[in-house]
This record gives C-alpha cells, sequence and structure tokens, in this order.
C-alpha cells in the first residue's frame, strides 16, 4: 500500500489532534466507539411552531414530548395498571415537584408508594435510554443523584445483585432521598426522551409570556430555531431599532398583554402612559381598545387604549422616517401620514381616497408628520434606554442568535418559518438585501441571515449597524421578507379606515404555490437537499375546521402551525400542530386546548392529542443515517490519518 503523504496543513491540523489523542492505541479506541455510534438508532426529533407566547400549553407540550412519554408508560404498563395509574405516573414525569407535593397532601404517598413508583420511573427511564451512549445517559443525570440512577438502570434483574439493588432502594428511602430520586428520574426521562427541539418561529406575539418559554428553551439540552416574523421585531427592538420597539409596544398594548414586557423583562411603560395622558385624554380611541387574548385585560381599558394610540402613531412616525432611508425596500406607498388631508378628513392610498375613523392627530405636524414632537422624542429615548437595559431581554436575544437563523437544513430536512419569496410565475424573488446585487432563492435568504446579525452584532459604525436595525424592521412587515410573507402590514388601515377592502393582506405567490409538488421539490434542490426531505414550515394556521390539510405538495411541505395561541384556535379548530420524527416515522400530532397547568396536575388532564402517519421509514434509522453521522464519520477520517501519521513517523506518540 502506497504511504499516504501529508501536506503541511495537514500536519498542523493533526498536531492539534494529537494533543487530545497521544498514541495510536488512544486514537484506535476512539475510532472505535465513533464507529460503534453510528450503529445507534436516530435520536427522536420534535418540531414545534407559533407558539406566540402560550407558555403553559408550550411547557406541558415540551414535559409530555407531544404524547412520545405516555406512549412509552402505555407499552410498558398498559396490561398491567389501570388507566388512572399510568395518568398519575404520566404526570409525575411532567410536573414531579408539584404533583409529588400534591400527593402528599391527598395521604396517597407512602413508603410503598415510594417503592413502586420509583422502580416504575427506572424502567420508563431505561425505555428511553435504549438509543444513547452511557455517556450520553450519564450527561442527562443531575449531578447529585447520577450514580444512583446509573446504578438503578444497570438492574438487570440477575439473582447475583439482587440484593444489591434492593439495599440502593432502601436506602434511598431511609436517607429521606426518595422525593430527590422521582425529581430527578423525571427529569431525566424528559430529556432522553427527544434528542433535539425544533422551534419553527414566533415564539413571541400575543401570548402571556413568551418569556418564560425563552427561559425553558435556554435551559434545553440540544435545541435550534428558525426566527418568526414576530421573533425578528422583538429582536429588532434588542438592538435599539426604534421601529420595532414601537411595533413590540403597540402589539403588546392591542392585546392588553403587559407582564411580557413589564413582568418578564421589567421594562416599565410608564413614559408611554404619560404621553397618552398627555396628548389623548379627551379622545375616545374607539379603534385601539385591547382585544381580549384570554387573560384578563388591564384594569383601565382607556388606558390601554390612549398607549395603544400614542404607540400607534409613533410607530407610524418612525417607520415612515425608515422608509425615507430605504428607497430600495420599495415601500412608499406605506409612508402614509404625508397622505392625510386633514381638513377633508381623509387619506390617500394606493391612489384611493378613503374617509378617516377619526382624524384627531394632536402630535402631527402637516408640515412634518414624521417628526417626533419633543415629548413622543422623549418618550423613545426613555423607551429604548428600558430595552437596552433589560439584561433578561438582551440575554434572550442573543440566545435566538446563537441558537437561530433563517433556516436549518437538518437530516435531510429544510425547516424554515415564513416562505421563500416567489413571483406569480413560480420563479424565488428579488430580496433588497441593503448593499448587494439583487439575491434571490437561497443566496438571498443567507445574504438576509447576515444582513440581521449586522443589525445587532456590528462594530463597523453607526450607519452600518442602522441598516441592519432597518432591516430587521423590513423583516418583520416587508413585502419580500421571508419571514412576513405579504403585500403590507395594513396596521394603519385596520385603525383609521371602515372600508374593508383597504385591510387586505395579500399574500406572497408561494403560498398560491404551497400546494405544488414541484415546487417543493424545486426548493429542497435550491438548499441541496435529497428529494426525499420534508419541507417543514410555520406562520400561516392551518384552517382544519375549514378542511385545510396541514399535509401539503404532494407530502412533500409540513405546516405546523395549527393554533397553539388560543386567538387562532376558533379559526384553526384545534390547538396546534407538532412533529415527532422518530427512527422509525414521521408524525404529524394534532393537540386539542390545554385547559391548565393546575389542571393537567390535579386532574391528570393531558392534551388529547391524535397522532397521523406521514412517512414509516423503510428501515429503522441510525445515526450514520443523519447530519451527526456525517460529522462522526469525518472525525473517524481524522483519527485515521492520526494513527497513520504515528505509524509513518510523521507524528510521535506521547510518552508517559
Amino acid at each position: 500500500m502506497q504511504e499516504k503523504r501529508f501536506s503541511a496543513q495537514d500536519i498542523r491540523y493533526l498536531q492539534l489532534l494529537r494533543k487530545q489523542y497521544r498514541t495510536i492505541q488512544e486514537a484506535s479506541a476512539e475510532v472505535a466507539h465513533l464507529r460503534a455510534v453510528l450503529r445507534l438508532p436516530k435520536g427522536t426529533e420534535h418540531f414545534l411552531s407559533d407558539l406566540h407566547g402560550e407558555h403553559a400549553a408550550f411547557l406541558h407540550i415540551l414535559h409530555n414530548a407531544s404524547g412520545v412519554i405516555k406512549r412509552k408508560i402505555n407499552d410498558l404498563y398498559g396490561d398491567i395498571l389501570s388507566t388512572h395509574e399510568r395518568d398519575m405516573l404520566s404526570t409525575l414525569i411532567y410536573y414531579p415537584d408539584e404533583k409529588l407535593a400534591l400527593l402528599k397532601k391527598q395521604g396517597v404517598v407512602s413508603l410503598e408508594w415510594y417503592r413502586l413508583t420509583i422502580y416504575r420511573l427506572v424502567e420508563v427511564c431505561r425505555v428511553c435510554s435504549v438509543k444513547y451512549t452511557r455517556t450520553r445517559v450519564r450527561e442527562a443525570m443531575p449531578k447529585g443523584m447520577g450514580s444512583l440512577i446509573a446504578e438503578l438502570l444497570a438492574s438487570d434483574g440477575t439473582p447475583d445483585k439482587e440484593g444489591y439493588y434492593r439495599e440502593v432502594m432502601q436506602s434511598i428511602l431511609e436517607t429521606g432521598q426518595a422525593d430527590a430520586m422521582i425529581i430527578a428520574l423525571s427529569q431525566v426521562i424528559q430529556t432522553l426522551a427527544i434528542d433535539r427541539l425544533h422551534i419553527i418561529g414566533d415564539i413571541f406575539d400575543r401570548g402571556p409570556r413568551a418569556d418564560l418559554i425563552l427561559d425553558a428553551l435556554e435551559n434545553y439540552h440540544q435545541v435550534d430555531v428558525q426566527w418568526g416574523n414576530h421573533d425578528i421585531v422583538w429582536m429588532g427592538a434588542a438592538a435599539l431599532s426604534e421601529a420595532c420597539i414601537a411595533q413590540v409596544i403597540v402589539t403588546s398594548v392591542k392585546y392588553g398583554n403587559l407582564e411580557t414586557l413589564e413582568v418578564g423583562y421589567g421594562i416599565s411603560l410608564r413614559p408611554l402612559a404619560t404621553l397618552a395622558m398627555s396628548c389623548y385624554a379627551d379622545d375616545p380611541c374607539d379603534a385601539f381598545l385591547p382585544r381580549d387574548n384570554g387573560e384578563d385585560l388591564h384594569e383601565d381599558e382607556m388606558e390601554l387604549a390612549r398607549m395603544h394610540k400614542a404607540a400607534a402613531i409613533l410607530q407610524f412616525k418612525l417607520e415612515g422616517q425608515l422608509l425615507a432611508r430605504h428607497p430600495e425596500y420599495g415601500m412608499d406607498e406605506r409612508r402614509i401620514l404625508h397622505r392625510i388631508d386633514m381638513k377633508a378628513g381623509t387619506v390617500t392610498i394606493d391612489g384611493t381616497t378613503y374617509p378617516l375613523r377619526s382624524c384627531h392627530f394632536p402630535t402631527i405636524d402637516p408640515n412634518d408628520p414624521y417628526a417626533l414632537t419633543p415629548l413622543e422624542r422623549e418618550v423613545m429615548d426613555r423607551m429604548t434606554l428600558e430595552f437596552a437595559h433589560s439584561e433578561k431581554l438582551q440575554r434572550h436575544v442573543q440566545f435566538l442568535y446563537s441558537a437561530g437563523g433563517m433556516y436549518l437544513r437538518c437530516n435531510g430536512n429544510l425547516l424554515y418559518h415564513g416562505c421563500i419569496p416567489m413571483e406569480d410565475d413560480g420563479e424565488f424573488s428579488a430580496i433588497p438585501v441593503s448593499g448587494r446585487e439583487s439575491l434571490c432563492g437561497r443566496a438571498a435568504i443567507d445574504a438576509v441571515d447576515l444582513l440581521a446579525r449586522q443589525g445587532y452584532f456590528s462594530t463597523l459604525g453607526q450607519k452600518v449597524r442602522q441598516d441592519g436595525q432597518d432591516f430587521l424592521w423590513y423583516l418583520g412587515s416587508g413585502p419580500n421578507s421571508p419571514l412576513f410573507g405579504k403585500a403590507k402590514m395594513a396596521t394603519f388601515e385596520r385603525y383609521f379606515i371602515s372600508d374593508k377592502a383597504s385591510h387586505v393582506e395579500t399574500k406572497n405567490p408561494y403560498y398560491e404555490y404551497q400546494n405544488d409538488e414541484a415546487t417543493a421539490l424545486r426548493i429542497l434542490r435550491e438548499f441541496d437537499l435529497s428529494e426525499t426531505g420534508f419541507i417543514i414550515n410555520g406562520h400561516v394556521p392551518v384552517k382544519l375546521g375549514q378542511g385545510e390539510s396541514p399535509i401539503k405538495a404532494g407530502g412533500r411541505l409540513l405546516v405546523i402551525d395549527g393554533g397553539l395561541s388560543r386567538a387562532y384556535q376558533p379559526v384553526t379548530g384545534i390547538a396546534g400542530y407538532t412533529l415527532i420524527f422518530t427512527s422509525h416515522e414521521l408524525n404529524l400530532v394534532a393537540h386539542q386546548p390545554f385547559e391548565s397547568t393546575a389542571s393537567a396536575i390535579s386532574s391528570e388532564q393531558d392534551i388529547h392529542s391524535v397522532q397521523s402517519l406521514v412517512k414509516q421509514m423503510p428501515r429503522r434509522l441510525l445515526i450514520a443515517d443523519t447530519d451527526d453521522g456525517e460529522a462522526l464519520r469525518g472525525r473517524i477520517d481524522d483519527l485515521m490519518a492520526l494513527i497513520e501519521a504515528y505509524r509513518s513517523g510523521v507524528l510521535k506518540e506521547a510518552r508517559g
């Protein structure tokens, strides 16, 4: 066999690798380990989309892994335990602290109950752990209980060690560690039930506590996020885009949801309330009364309505300034304030003149309609400081940047929130990426991702940073934004014009082609993916009650926005879709509305879910079939090169 020749660059890399594997024996052992890992089953992937701040429903779906844990319990104990006992065990795994406290109060807990429950949890944990290496399972265990859990999982029922394991259990009970063991086992089961979590956009919006969702995601063992249009506006606000800050505030007061801002992120809206009282105290603000999002509204609806109008006018002014800076966006028609005829009480939009529902604009100067008044300027300066100094918001947005992006190619599938912008003829549209030639398709989406990061991270001067911040706003509501997917956001029209024809927001032609298999296959090819893959999409709720299907394009495209947000449920007819991709199959799960966490704990009421098979795999998928498998094969090749370098004398093994 011809001796392998190493380039200088090869040798520099292998010298770095030698620090980790100092001998042929160490490198060979790692090769054997990695080759064995390739033969393990593929881990389970969990896909969720359009959470819209609905933290309670999201956390429950996260805890129950879209029914994966319940199915494992049913497989183990379907013929042994009653339905009530299985439900109790499931709820204990989902909410171990709270359920334990309740069961103690009810007098259910005893030494024998502890013994049986721990044994059952160990069995469930063992079933969840079979896909993983011992190292991975150990990493999932909490430090304090890791050794004991490892011992219990190693129990195989052999008579020789029966006394040993019995004594382990007795010691747990006698030392008062049963509660800690149950909590630890439940957490390990939740971790091992799902290998990787995918969030297909829109964590933020009208729901009560998006910040609690992000708290959970930050601490999840393996997660990625594809940005949604609502997320990108919050990211722009954290980057200190004034237009995005105004839009975030408008959405919050519009739905009477101040908790995320004020409680979650510690951002006070008092400056806005002062502006509202000063300028709109006598304004009925009929079009600005907060919408009921399922939560209790603010104690003073009129105060919220005035704040809503004050923030909306700020938004229109700031957006007008932004669009004047960027004619390349092609959105001059969305600069509306200078098109208002104050005397006639009309506004002209897209060549049509409409009567206004209200013409009370005390802060708009007809001669300079986009200029902020001194009080508005003071309010925006103070609000910008609030967003800048919210440590938790900044941390969450940094997480979205580090764990997220515009799209993800994962295990042969393409994940994105909104759309790939298209023309009427189905060709990919150009996206106005500042400072770049006209880009379409994947090249455009890649450039968009970079520009979105520029808005938050750039240190190349205020102009470069502001261009990125402005583009974050465009991504939230621009006509060719891959996250927005509509010709316009008719916010002004809905507030001030009665004619509903002006409210229409025409969808991008992508949505006309969404059910076309040839288009889906072309998109997969555009992103260098096999035509056997799937596009996993969110953004537009599937109206199941009106006969729509989440499975489109001949089965190649799956829309998993089924209405987790309660505001959409009357239209969708369900309360959200999730997707489960195991080593055996791809399943779409339709969920019914979630009542409450308290009900789930006290009455053991799980979300009722219906699973539909999307694809049965021709054989069980292994890690070798995944992106991780491809990376492992590359690692094996590197180690084999290191072994060859040792054997040929190019590098010397470490001594001692």
